[in-house]
């Protein structure tokens, strides 16, 4: 029981003042905006107006808003396909899936970024609690926090709102690399 509260301060889901229009939880079939690219690492600084015009609702409330998805409701909270998961906002390569695993705690958890530039770690003090804030290293969307609850090797847990990732099998990326070769 201890645990379960534990994990429950941990994993806090929150509502902004301004609820999002649009509840669509399904980004594979959302546009990508025309921000987004898998190969471009440049940094991305675009105002909330600009946001707001090519991100589904959802998405700017969870990226911008640093909003929170409500938990287990991630289609990627069971999810098990080989790839690489990326940001839905930017298309910036951030977990692999061979680095995820069950948490228990509502969302998808990973316990390693693809790289150390791939995230960016702020200190959130929000909600009565000291946590890690995490964003895309490229556009800064709000992603979700990390703990040091996590499994080896490193002992972390980067609990992510699904809504804000995208992603692509390894096949599929596999078969793109050999008809460019």
């Amino acid at each position: 029981m201890a645990a379960f509260a534990f994990l429950a301060t941990q994993c806090t889901y929150s509502q902004p003042s301004t609820k999002p229009e649009n509840k669509k939880m399904d980004n594979s079939q959302t546009p990508k905006p025309n921000v987004y690219s898998r190969t471009d690492t440049g940094k991305l600084a675009l105002s909330d107006d600009e946001w707001k015009k090519i991100l589904p609702a959802e998405q700017y409330y969870i990226a911008r808003m640093k909003g929170t998805e409500r938990p287990w409701t991630s289609k990627f909270e069971k999810f098990d396909e080989k790839g690489t998961y990326y940001c839905a906002a930017c298309g910036n390569a951030l977990f692999r899936s061979d680095t995820k695993f069950e948490s228990g705690c509502g969302w998808p958890s990973f316990y390693e970024p693809v790289s150390k530039q791939s995230i960016l770690y702020l200190e959130d003090k929000t909600h009565g609690m000291v946590r890690t804030e995490v964003q895309c290293g490229r556009c800064e969307a709000h992603l979700g926090h990390v703990f040091n609850d996590g499994p080896p090797p490193t002992g972390l847990r980067y609990c992510i709102n699904g809504v804000i990732l995208d992603f692509e099998k390894a096949r599929d990326a596999e078969k793109k690399y050999q008809k460019k070769g």
